[in-house]
C-alpha cells in the first residue's frame, strides 16, 4: 500500500464537531503528528503511534511526517478547527515546496489529502448567531510569523472596508499586546458601539461568550482560547444573538 499523509483538521474542541470523515481516517492511520495538546486527544488509541512535538516545529514536523509515509506508512497530521486556516496544511506544501532532490524523489509517492474541520471561527459564529452573515475576513494577531505593522494595516484596511472580522490568537503570555494594538486601531477607524463578541473555548464545557461595545472592550477581555469578532456598522443583537445582515445599504 503506498504511503499517505493526512492532513486533518479536530474542529473548535468538542469530539461531536469531528466530522466523520475525519474519524474515519483517524481510524484507518497507523501514525499521527502534531502538537502536544491535539496528540493528547488520541490518547488511548492502540492502532496509533503517537509523535507530539512543540508548536514552533511546523516545518520539522511536516518533514518528519511525510518520511514515515514514504515508507509506506498512513500517516495523520493534526490541526485543530481547520488544517487550513492557519495550521498545518501550509506548512506540509511549504516542506514538500522547498524540499532537497533526495527528499522530493523520496516523497513524489507520498499521497497527500487535506481533509476540512469546523474552524473556531464558525463554532463561534454559530454559537452567537450570525455574525459573520456578510462579507468577513479572518485576521491572526499573533506577530509570530509576520510583522506587527502588517496586522495593524490589514485591521485598518479591513475596518475601513467595514469588513466583520475574525482576530485568532490575540493574547499571549509572550505576546500580550496583540488584542490592545487591534483594540487601538479599531478606536481610530471605528464607532465606539461596534459590537466586539468574545468566544473562549467554544464547545467545551468551559464555554464562555460575551458581547460588549467597542467602547467597553479591554486588552484583558481575551487570550489565546479566544476567538474575537468583530461586527460591521450594521451588525446588531436580537436578544441573546449577535447577528450581521446579508444585505448591505447602497452608498
Amino acid at each position: 500500500m503506498p504511503g499517505r499523509l493526512s492532513v486533518v483538521g479536530l474542529g473548535p474542541g468538542s469530539d461531536a464537531l469531528v466530522t466523520d470523515q475525519v474519524r474515519a481516517t483517524i481510524a484507518a492511520a497507523s501514525d499521527a503528528f502534531g502538537y502536544f495538546p491535539y496528540i493528547e486527544r488520541l490518547q488511548g488509541l492502540g492502532h496509533l503511534q503517537l509523535h507530539a512535538s512543540d508548536n514552533r516545529e511546523e516545518l520539522a514536523r511536516a518533514r518528519q511526517a511525510l518520511e514515515l509515509a514514504a515508507q509506506g506508512r498512513q500517516v495523520l497530521m493534526l490541526s485543530s478547527g481547520d488544517p487550513g486556516v492557519f495550521a498545518m496544511a501550509s506548512a506540509v506544501f511549504e516542506a514538500l515546496d522547498g524540499a532537497t532532490p533526495e527528499q522530493a524523489q523520496r516523497w513524489a509517492a507520498v499521497d497527500v489529502e487535506v481533509q476540512p474541520g469546523i474552524t473556531a471561527m464558525l463554532a463561534a459564529a454559530a454559537r452567537l448567531g450570525a455574525p459573520l452573515g456578510h462579507d468577513f475576513c479572518c485576521i491572526n494577531l499573533s506577530d509570530n510569523l509576520k510583522p506587527a505593522a502588517v496586522i495593524e494595516r490589514r485591521i485598518r484596511l479591513a475596518a475601513q472596508a467595514d469588513f466583520a472580522m475574525a482576530f485568532y490568537n490575540p493574547c499571549s503570555t509572550s505576546r500580550p499586546e496583540g488584542f490592545a494594538r487591534a483594540l487601538r486601531v479599531l478606536r481610530e477607524e471605528c464607532e465606539p458601539a461596534r459590537l466586539i463578541c468574545l468566544a473562549r473555548n467554544v464547545s467545551r464545557p468551559d464555554e464562555t461568550l460575551r458581547v460588549v461595545a467597542l467602547a467597553e472592550a479591554t486588552a484583558d477581555m481575551a487570550d489565546m482560547r479566544t476567538l474575537v469578532i468583530v461586527g460591521n456598522r450594521l451588525t446588531r443583537q436580537v436578544g441573546r444573538h449577535v447577528y450581521t445582515p446579508r444585505s448591505y445599504p447602497h452608498a
